[in-house]
């Protein structure tokens, strides 16, 4: 069965020698029913909102079971909220779902794949690994930004269903991993006929495909 493990908000805004100064990605496991707004679980917050948070990225899920590769890989644990997800998930595959793709949480949560995770600086210095971000990004397995369609309350072991996919086959781990012309083309094509609204993240990911590609053809 597919389940939401842990939910996750922060703990504490810690010091952070980013541009920022502060970082909210310290996330810890909360027990307690959470309501999940628009903008995300009540009582979480982003520090840079320029690059988290907002209705494209009002949550992060990542999947326990490239939680637990990761930590056999690392030899340490990496437990729920390590890696700044709200969601800690089982049983589905996260980077396997379609951009656009809608899950039920519970009895009321119904939420979007929006995007992938970006890894940055700030994920670097949390993890404090050799080449975090680099490898993090050969493994494409990011996790996935969701947005909400519809609020609620979520919890720990409330089921997760797949509502509905929107059928253009770009995948959360395609599209991080592998971003062309083609994708852009489907993603586009499953827009124009109504079965998927692209978030800004992925239109600007769009515009600079289409704008490299035009470089390279106009040398």
């Amino acid at each position: 069965m597919a389940e939401i493990l842990a939910v996750c908000r922060v703990e504490q805004l810690l010091p952070d020698s980013g541009t920022i100064g502060v970082t909210a990605i310290d996330k810890r496991p909360v027990e307690k029913r959470l309501r999940v707004r628009p903008l995300g679980l009540h009582g979480d917050v982003q520090a840079d909102r320029k690059h988290h948070g907002g209705a494209s990225k009002a949550l992060y899920a990542y999947a326990d079971e490239d939680a637990q590769d990761w930590a056999a890989e690392l030899d340490r644990p990496i437990p729920p909220g390590l890696f700044g997800e709200n969601l800690r998930t089982s049983g589905i595959d996260v980077n396997g779902a379609e951009i656009g793709e809608r899950w039920r949480i519970g009895d009321e949560v119904v939420v979007e794949v929006t995007c992938p995770r970006e890894p940055c600086a700030t994920f670097q210095r949390r993890m404090q690994e050799p080449q975090w971000v680099k490898r993090f990004t050969e493994r494409g397995r990011p996790g996935a930004y969701l947005s909400v369609v519809k609020s609620g309350g979520i919890g720990a072991g409330d089921r997760i269903e797949v509502l509905s996919r929107p059928g253009h086959g770009v995948t959360v781990a395609s599209w991080f991993s592998g971003a062309d012309a083609a994708q852009a083309d489907a993603l586009e094509a499953a827009e124009a006929a109504g079965s998927v609204t692209l978030v800004g993240e992925i239109r600007e990911a769009i515009h600079k495909l289409r704008s490299r590609r035009l470089l390279v053809l106009d040398k």
